[in-house]
């Protein structure tokens, strides 16, 4: 069975980028916005516990979950391959 390299990528940036969103918005909730900085603010620039940083997290989130899941899907599919034969 294959995994379609490209459906795998929107999901898993979808996923990634809609979770981190969420995930700012419930310490937001929570906590309130923080300026102070994060591992995940380390990584994604821009990022922080504020609205504008989830809008920001969500946006870097989408693309690095796209190219995870390709490189994913695409080495999934390269060895499912040589196992068969």
């Amino acid at each position: 069975m294959k995994l379609d390299v490209k459906a795998c990528a929107l999901a898993c940036g979808l996923i990634w980028g809609l979770g981190l969103f969420v995930l700012t918005w419930w310490i937001i909730a929570f906590d309130g916005p923080t300026g102070e900085p994060t591992f995940i603010g380390r990584v994604y620039r821009g990022y922080s516990i504020t609205p504008i940083g989830s809008v920001i997290g969500m946006v870097w989130g989408f693309f690095d979950g796209l190219i995870g899941g390709a490189i994913f899907a695409w080495l999934y599919n390269l060895l499912a391959k040589d196992g068969k034969q």
